[in-house]
């Protein structure tokens, strides 16, 4: 499959934030005008947190949207490592409901499938997946290691699966659950936020690369129709 890229450049984080809050708003919209709810994944990290805190003032109809992570470490929700505790204390007051993927790193296969579990009885596709990618070309927690073709290519229709990146990632040495390409694929939307000359660069790379890429966000897009990249130049 050929991924359709559309690029959006912006030259300062306000303008990027600032694009990124318009189309995030007019998916959650749109979805809860035509179906009546939305279902949105949005990613942790530090990158996407002032977006997320300005998207959590909006006047949307939360009561109406369930949120996700993209992926999340699986850490007690007391920890500074938990995406859905951030999502949580954003979104959570203003009658959102968010999806937990577990806190179990022990059996984390098990948390996988627990989340897959949780995860069938949502209507599905997502309206929204909304990625960011690592300096080695991850994205979401679907990493280099010995999970990676299970996050890849699963059984026909897991959306979520543990996994357990090799070498685990110094700031945050944890197991994760992830959506899986085929969940990111599937949705109406994908969006994917990126900042800096060598992260554009290695995107591209992994783009032309499609499915025969060593970065899996290159397998990731080989299989997604489209996608918006949001991209800060600098």
């Amino acid at each position: 499959m050929s991924t359709s890229v559309q690029w959006v450049h912006a030259t300062s984080a306000d303008e990027l934030n600032a694009a990124v809050l318009r189309d995030v708003s007019a998916v959650i919209n749109d979805a809860v005008l035509v179906r009546g709810r939305a279902l949105v994944a949005f990613p942790g990290g530090n990158t996407p947190l002032p977006i997320l805190a300005a998207l959590a003032e909006a006047p949307l109809p939360w009561g109406q949207v369930t949120i996700m992570p993209s992926d999340d470490r699986l850490v007690p929700m007391s920890s500074p490592l938990s995406n859905v505790a951030m999502l949580t204390r954003l979104f959570g007051p203003l009658g959102a409901r968010v999806i937990s993927f577990g806190e179990d790193g022990a059996d984390y296969h098990r948390s996988g499938r627990e989340a897959d579990a949780m995860l069938q009885e949502l209507p599905w596709p997502l309206d929204l997946v909304w990625l960011g990618m690592g300096g080695d070309g991850h994205t979401a927690s679907i990493f280099v290691g010995p999970d990676l073709e299970t996050a890849l290519e699963p059984a026909a229709g897991v959306r979520a699966v543990g996994v357990r990146p090799d070498p685990l990632p110094p700031e945050a040495p944890v197991n994760r659950v992830t959506l899986t390409a085929p969940a990111i694929a599937a949705a109406r939307r994908t969006i994917l936020l990126i900042s800096g000359a060598q992260k554009q660069q290695l995107l591209e790379r992994a783009l032309t690369e499609g499915a025969a890429s060593a970065f899996p966000i290159g397998r990731v897009l080989a299989h997604t129709p489209r996608a918006v990249v949001y991209s800060l130049s600098g």
